[in-house]
């Protein structure tokens, strides 16, 4: 009796896993081309690129068993991206909000330290200030209001703000 033409015929060994240096080589220009598109910056996309073959190889005993370990590479990729997006937008969002967000009880807290500051200051000193720093008149134009020289002004807004400095400073 004849064994069965089958027997005769050489098998086939059972097909390897690609290695993941295969993969690597195979795959690494074409995902760094998508990544570019998507972040529109080159050292970006190279560290989106190098995150997933990082967690890829890390799991490569699972990955390499899978039926496309390619698609697995894209997917983790472009999960990586979304990640860092979101990480930045919120980041972003974070820095707007604390840029554009005034504190209004401190602004109210500085105005009243403030005012109760120049309350302090002899009345020709807090006149000079207030015309010259705060209403945005020149030496001579406070001058007029005030009735005195322009020299005059200068000299008592100059000993105005040092009082206010000195009243001002946290240590003082």
């Amino acid at each position: 009796m004849q064994a069965p033409a089958a027997a005769d015929q050489p098998v086939d060994p059972p097909e390897e896993p690609p290695r993941f240096e295969a993969i690597f080589d195979a795959e690494a220009e074409r995902l760094f081309r998508a990544l570019y598109l998507m972040t529109g910056n080159r050292h970006e996309a190279e560290e989106v690129m190098q995150d997933a073959f990082i967690a890829v190889w890390e799991r490569w005993d699972r990955v390499g068993a899978m039926a496309s370990p390619t698609g697995y590479l894209y997917r983790t990729a472009m999960n990586r991206f979304r990640s860092r997006y979101r990480r930045a937008s919120r980041a972003a969002r974070r820095a707007v909000g604390l840029a554009e967000g005034r504190d209004e009880f401190a602004l109210v807290d500085e105005r009243d330290r403030v005012a109760r500051a120049l309350a302090e200051l002899p009345p020709r000193q807090r006149a000079a200030l207030v015309l010259t720093e705060l209403l945005g008149y020149g030496s001579e134009a406070a001058a007029e209001v005030m009735g005195v020289a322009a020299s005059t002004v200068r000299a008592l807004a100059t000993q105005g703000r040092e009082s206010l400095r000195k009243t001002m400073e946290p240590d003082g």
